[in-house]
């Protein structure tokens, strides 16, 4: 699983992003678990992902941050990468940011797309 680790912080929350390879949903909750063994990513309030799987179309969890697997699979389709899995993690800061969280998780898979 490739970290990118933090990439942008807003009102208290911070955001990061991960990623890897993923063909299947076995791959995606292995991948998933892997990350979680950082206790950090294990505590964090939203560990939202998604995948586009060549065979088996998208997949997505929000992880209690409705709507933002959407916005990973709208931004993995128009890349066109499939079978690789995105993971945008968010520390909630106590202050509710409204709309401007969707842009903050494009922004970090915008980062981990330029990175890979």
């Amino acid at each position: 699983m490739k970290q990118l680790g933090q990439i942008l912080s807003d009102r208290g929350s911070k955001y990061a992003v991960s990623g890897c390879p993923a063909s299947d949903r076995a791959a995606v909750d292995a991948a998933l678990k892997e990350l979680k063994r950082d206790k950090s990513y294990a505590k964090a309030t939203h560990n939202t992902w998604a995948v586009l799987l060549s065979d088996g179309g998208p997949l997505k969890g929000d992880d209690g941050e409705s709507g933002a697997g959407m916005v990973i699979i709208r931004m993995l389709e128009r890349e066109g990468l499939e079978d690789h899995l995105i993971v945008v993690t968010r520390w909630y800061g106590g202050k509710h940011l409204g709309g401007d969280r969707f842009r903050h998780v494009q922004s970090c898979v915008r980062a981990y797309l330029d990175a890979a």
